[in-house]
């Protein structure tokens, strides 16, 4: 099965950014949430297509780097 997607996404999504990304933005991705997935997008260019993921495989990926950041 594939978890991953680059499509264009619902331009009302509430799209969130790191509380660690400067105050000049484009240094990092920003994400927002739907019922089934979670979307990624380059903060550098919103206008470009973004990546989605299921929500198990984004919480995999999360839980992954948060442990080889430990």
């Amino acid at each position: 099965m594939n978890d991953v997607s680059t499509k264009r996404v619902d331009p009302r999504l509430l799209w969130i950014k790191s509380s660690f990304s400067s105050e000049e933005g484009g240094e990092c991705v920003e994400v927002a949430t739907d019922t089934n997935t979670v979307h990624v997008r380059d903060s550098k260019d919103i206008t470009r297509p973004g990546l989605t993921v299921g929500m198990d495989a984004w919480a995999m990926f999360v839980g992954h780097t948060a442990n080889e950041l430990h």
